[in-house]
């Protein structure tokens, strides 16, 4: 969000095209002058905006002396895979919002429990190991579908591995996950959006996501 009496809209530094915040990402310089990006919009300093898609990133990296020494106002360190970085930053705040979710008691994990929610409670989204098998997912997708305040509602989550599940959830073996309506699964949700739409790179979703 941005702070109290800040613009709510930005010229992106690559494209300058002028968005909403919450379609840019805003880049600040720490002490050593390297620039950092700052996903929540509260490090102090300058900053300058680029739209949240990795291949614009990318070209801000690549024309950093354009981009970020003119935004800047001086000579602007770049370390080599911003845009990698910033995936890396963004994922982990999407894993660290689905922690969030267990503890708020808005997750249940194992394909019968998910099953179960399908079939009776508000699901916000349902989630799948990106090593899944293709059989399960289509299962729970048919019970999903079944049920008609979730057949066009329920948003399917399908980044992480079952690795990264279970250590954001603290378990062991998670495949299949079902977000019951909440806070914090809006919020996971909100940030899985973000991602995907980085990751994505499309005129389309960033379109979107600016007319939200």
């Amino acid at each position: 969000m941005p702070r109290k009496n800040e613009p709510t809209e930005r010229q992106c530094a690559v494209t300058r095209e002028v968005q909403p915040v919450s379609s840019l990402i805003r880049f600040v310089l720490d002490p050593e002058g390297q620039v950092v990006p700052d996903l929540k919009r509260v490090l102090p300093g300058r900053g300058v905006w680029v739209t949240a898609a990795k291949d614009v990133v990318a070209v801000a990296e690549k024309d950093r002396k354009k981009v970020f020494g003119r935004g800047f106002k001086t000579e602007a360190g770049v370390e080599p895979g911003l845009a990698e970085r910033v995936d890396a930053l963004m994922e982990r705040s999407a894993l660290q919002a689905l922690s969030m979710t267990r503890k708020a008691g808005e997750l249940v994990t194992g394909y019968a429990k998910v099953e179960a929610a399908l079939r009776r409670d508000p699901v916000a989204g349902l989630i799948h190991a990106s090593d899944a098998a293709e059989d399960g997912m289509r299962r729970l997708g048919a019970v999903a579908a079944s049920r008609e305040e979730l057949a066009n509602g329920c948003q399917i989550v399908r980044l992480f591995d079952s690795d990264q599940l279970d250590l954001a959830l603290g378990r062991s073996n998670v495949i299949h996950a079902a977000l019951l309506a909440g806070q914090a699964s809006e919020n996971f949700l909100a940030r899985v959006r973000d991602l995907e739409d980085f990751r994505g790179s499309s005129e389309e979703a960033r379109s979107d996501k600016g007319n939200a």
